[in-house]
């Protein structure tokens, strides 16, 4: 038995996206409206295993965003032997394999994506990760398993922050993949086929190539044929790309037969998003229209906005400082748009150094609007700092 098992059908999660889905993001789409499943931010397996602990925040989370999954990434099928225990360590709810990430620095080195041009190195990583969770399950210590103390004591310094319960109950994990229709062609089936082959409890596929990257529109044509060759298998698929509310999720499923969808450039700006899961359910199983099920954003009110704005800087702030609150400007700006004067709000948006600026410009923007003033700013805002994650 593993969670995935137990989740309704069809499901819906938040994606995993590098430099976005970290734990103060999780922690504020959990509290406005949780999703099935959340992912955690990719991390490297070196990273895990023998990087500077501060690579390991990417690891942060909280109970309630249960089920959470840790999503890996890498060539080395030793360290993912490794790193796979240490995710069992930190009690997550299953592991998931990165291997649809298409930038140039993860790709081109043989990682991430780049593994659809080496079905064979991909099996390989996900043979060493299902060992890794036998053995530890089994009862292996991590000492055992070569890892260094200072790294447990990482660990379990983690676990106690959360609140864990100590020991970790040793249980395996179910494993997945995240991935794309192919290298430069769409070859979903060939390459299906090589996945399957190892058993992987789900297959999440994102409906571009690599060559793609984010250009032009996802193919659901070709995750729909995913879905019927993979039925029967045992290997639960869920669709991924472009979807931008839960009524486009109800849609897709509808027309491709996946057991779910994951969003994730959707949900930026919108952590209510998921509020509207269970009718998103309703409407995925009939071909009744599920209008206004997700509600664009700008039926949130402003002053509804601004707070979940506000929660979610000071949760960021709390979490990983204010040395690092460069990071949560582009969170900032994905929350300002569809209401009046929302560009010029983005445009200080994305400058704002701390909670403290951040409650600043809120404030002037109030004001400015109570006395019908045009808040100043005529800078323009380049939007490609506002773009998603190379990886959702």
């Amino acid at each position: 038995m593993n969670f995935w098992s137990t989740l309704p059908r069809p499901l819906v999660g938040l994606s995993p996206m590098d430099g976005v889905t970290d734990a103060a993001f999780r922690s504020v789409i959990t509290g406005q409206g949780k999703p099935d499943v959340t992912y955690t931010e990719f991390t490297h397996v070196h990273d895990v295993c023998r990087g500077p602990e501060i690579h390991l925040e990417t690891l942060l989370y909280s109970d309630v965003e249960r089920p959470i999954v840790a999503q890996l990434y890498g060539k080395d099928p030793e360290l993912f032997y490794l790193a796979a225990q240490a995710v069992c360590e930190l009690g997550f709810d299953g592991l998931d394999i990165n291997m649809g990430c298409p930038s140039k620095s993860v790709a081109h080195s043989g990682s991430g994506a780049g593994l659809i041009r080496t079905p064979e190195l991909a099996r390989s990583i996900m043979q060493a990760a299902r060992c890794g969770i036998d053995d530890w399950a089994s009862g292996q210590t991590l000492e055992q398993a070569g890892f260094k103390s200072s790294r447990i004591v990482a660990f379990e310094r983690m676990n106690q922050q959360r609140g864990a319960a100590s020991p970790v109950p040793r249980r395996p994990l179910p494993l997945s993949v995240k991935t794309r229709l192919g290298y430069e062609d769409v070859t979903v089936e060939a390459w299906l086929e090589q996945l399957l082959l190892e058993k992987p409890t789900v297959i999440s596929l994102h409906g571009r190539t690599l060559k793609q990257l984010y250009r032009g529109t996802a193919d659901w044509s070709a995750i729909a044929r995913a879905a019927a060759f993979m039925k029967g298998t045992g290997t639960l698929l869920l669709g991924n790309g472009d979807i931008q509310n839960l009524e486009e999720a109800a849609m897709r499923v509808r027309e491709t037969g996946v057991d779910g969808v994951l969003v994730g450039r959707g949900a930026l700006g919108a952590p209510w998003l998921f509020r509207s899961k269970e009718r998103f359910r309703a409407c995925s199983q009939t071909t009744t229209e599920a209008k206004g099920l997700s509600g664009p954003a700008e039926k949130v009110l402003l002053d509804e906005r601004f707070a979940v704005l506000r929660d979610h800087a000071h949760q960021f702030q709390t979490i990983f400082g204010e040395r690092q609150f460069h990071r949560m400007r582009k969170h900032l700006g994905w929350y300002c748009k569809g209401f009046p004067h929302a560009a010029a709000l983005r445009a200080r948006m994305v400058r704002v150094s701390s909670v403290e600026e951040l409650n600043q410009v809120l404030s002037d923007f109030r004001s400015s609007a109570q006395k019908g003033l045009e808040p100043s700013s005529a800078e323009s805002v380049d939007e490609t700092i506002l773009l998603a994650s190379r990886c959702s």
